[in-house]
């Protein structure tokens, strides 16, 4: 009798297991029937003028578009990372960096004067096309290399539980632009608002500016808007230490001075 009912404990025991195996089999197949995709687009031109080459310029050793496209890779989120460029040069590194360039970009948004948002509605059209559709996206700059994967993590996080048509990764101005001068027509300094030259810094109202790095979009809501998108908007906030314009070399100096400093403060 022992005997008979250890091997009918062992048989439910198995029947469970094999009940759970089915569940678990069952959710993940659910999961990726439900799975939203997101797609990061590296928008990557070759006609820098400021400073010639700079989304393949070396950065503390190694091409600066690869701290965007390794970021991103990292991250875990997107269902792709491509970069869009028309620039031959670019679209190999970018491929040995481990980006996509499935297209290249067209003659119309390749010109000085084509926006961010023209390019990204290239890209999604293109995708469409071959029958590929994003829930998301993220538009990442090749010249941002204090883009961080938990950064990318936090910002797709952000999308999803404000249900937000855009999140912007934004940090505060380093003086009140409230209490600004310009010049007059005579070239005197004056007051930009004089009703706030004895305003003091923390009795004014915090403002925002955008870092340049990236940005999350919900699709629908970037298509039905052609890219101009005005509300829903919200932000991540980052710390001045983690955000660097690069326009010119001095520009360039800086930022690889405040990534050491980074690098060196995590290690």
């Amino acid at each position: 009798m022992e005997n008979k009912a250890k091997k009918n404990k062992r048989m439910e025991n198995k029947r469970m297991e094999n009940k759970a195996s089915v569940k678990n089999h069952r959710e993940k197949s659910q999961r990726k029937i439900t799975e939203k995709k997101t797609l990061a687009v590296i928008t990557a031109r070759g006609g820098s003028k400021r400073i010639p080459r700079k989304n393949i310029k070396e950065f503390c050793g190694k091409p600066i578009i690869y701290y965007s496209i390794e970021a991103a890779l990292e991250s875990g989120i997107f269902s792709e990372v491509m970069v869009s460029t028309e620039d031959e040069e670019i679209a190999r590194i970018a491929r040995q960096a481990g980006a996509n360039v499935p297209f290249m970009r067209s003659e119309e948004t390749s010109g000085d004067f084509a926006t961010t948002a023209q390019v990204l509605m290239e890209v999604l059209a293109e995708y469409e096309k071959r029958g590929q559709e994003f829930d998301s996206f993220a538009c990442l700059y090749p010249t941002a290399p204090f883009i961080t994967p938990q950064k990318l993590r936090d910002g797709m996080d952000l999308l999803q539980t404000k249900n937000a048509s855009m999140i912007m990764p934004v940090i505060p101005f380093s003086f009140p632009p409230r209490r600004a001068n310009v010049l007059s027509e005579e070239g005197q300094l004056i007051y930009k608002w004089e009703k706030y030259r004895n305003s003091r810094s923390q009795d004014l109202e915090t403002m925002y500016h955008d870092c340049g790095q990236f940005y999350f979009y919900k699709t629908a809501e970037f298509v039905r808007v052609n890219g101009e998108i005005t509300k829903g908007i919200y932000p991540l906030v980052l710390s001045e230490l983690e955000v660097q314009d690069i326009d010119n070399e001095v520009d360039w100096q800086l930022a690889e001075l405040k990534y050491q400093l980074l690098k060196n403060e995590t290690n």
